[in-house]
């Protein structure tokens, strides 16, 4: 099913993984897809691009303003771009931190088109002034047609603002297909140690440093060959950790697209002990179970008890726990592994992700 308009997508910036889910709904749109968005600020070290093969970018200025929990952001051009592409929908970020946004949505509005917010959901707020920024975001969010959200947690926070949860549409957050391949298969058991696989890049937040302690907390006999795979601020720093307290680590450096499948293929476990993670639904892919840290939300649709653990707090007993219940148990291991390979294949996917956009489209022609 297409959706038989033009479709208009707002960012406050374009990042590289998004560019595939942008393309992809060009070619379900009959319309196509302009997609406009700004740099981020220097500190926030986001990777950025301005290259789509379906969809047309259109780049925008951002003015940024304030920081911290006052960080609020003016997108210069939003309205000229709106004028310019003349769409039938418009989805933008459902972030009342964007001061522009609501010119935008009036300016649909006056045309009699729908707007549909897009986001993580929305926690209730703490902090100083809660319940004015409370008040302030549910008269944000009502004024959309539709929300699009990430994930079943998010559906319920948008919902218990009020939001029509009848109008409120689940589009798993993915970043790759399906796979075309079938399911790898692995020896029942392990031939030697159990191999461990990390990918991402090497900064703070990723917690490599609680990855390599938790390993040589384990016990001599589940020990495993660690690969860490990617590059970052703080590789030294981690590679000299490594030599100190768990030599058995093995540092790739950077790898992309095909240069990762050997890495995949080799591993029994895919770990990622901090926050992010764009791999861990390559990992599924590979027919691998995942430890991760408890994130936002979105990834309790994509890690789930029967095939993999979400850490519930960020320390290493909670991390050599769950390595130690992972890695006693090989046969296990592979079927939750065969799990994960179901959930990417059947479930959340950028097929799946572009047919809740189209979805939630076609409900408001």
């Amino acid at each position: 099913m297409n959706y038989p308009g033009r479709l208009a997508i707002q960012q406050r910036v374009l990042t590289p993984y998004r560019a595939a889910l942008f393309d992809a709904l060009a070619a379900a749109c009959d319309g196509g897809v302009s997609v406009c968005a700004g740099r981020p600020r220097p500190v926030e070290s986001i990777a950025v691009t301005d290259r789509l093969a379906a969809a047309r970018f259109t780049p925008l200025d951002n003015l940024h303003l304030l920081r911290g929990p006052f960080y609020l952001c003016w997108q210069r051009g939003l309205l000229r771009w709106l004028q310019s592409e003349n769409p039938s929908a418009l989805v933008v970020e459902a972030n009342p931190r964007y001061l522009s946004t609501p010119a935008a949505v009036r300016w649909m509005k006056r045309r009699g088109r729908p707007v549909l917010g897009w986001g993580l959901g929305a926690p209730a707020p703490s902090g100083p002034l809660s319940g004015l920024r409370l008040l302030r975001r549910k008269r944000f969010l009502l004024q959309f047609d539709a929300m699009l959200t990430y994930s079943r947690q998010g559906a319920q926070e948008y919902a218990a603002l009020g939001f029509p949860a009848q109008r409120i549409f689940v589009a798993p957050n993915a970043a790759s297909p399906a796979p075309t391949w079938p399911l790898p298969q692995r020896p029942a058991g392990f031939a030697g140690p159990p191999n461990l696989l990390f990918v991402g890049r090497l900064q703070a937040r990723k917690r490599v440093d609680l990855l390599l302690a938790a390993c040589a907390a384990l016990p001599q006999a589940l020990q495993p060959g660690l690969v860490i795979v990617g590059d970052g601020p703080e590789r030294a720093e981690l590679e000299a950790l490594a030599q100190r307290i768990y030599p058995l680590a093995r540092f790739a450096g950077a790898k992309h697209g095909a240069e990762l499948a050997p890495y995949f293929r080799a591993a029994d476990l895919f770990v990622l002990p901090g926050t992010g993670g764009l791999a861990v639904q390559e990992a599924m892919s590979h027919g691998l179970p995942v430890i991760m840290g408890r994130g936002d939300g979105t990834n309790d649709d994509l890690v789930r008890p029967g095939n993999g653990w979400q850490l519930g707090e960020e320390s290493l007993p909670a991390l050599t726990a769950a390595l130690t219940e992972a890695l006693s148990d090989a046969g296990r291991l592979r079927r939750m592994g065969a799990e994960s390979y179901r959930i990417v294949a059947q479930e959340i996917n950028l097929g799946q992700m572009v047919g809740a956009f189209i979805l939630a489209l076609s409900n408001l022609r």
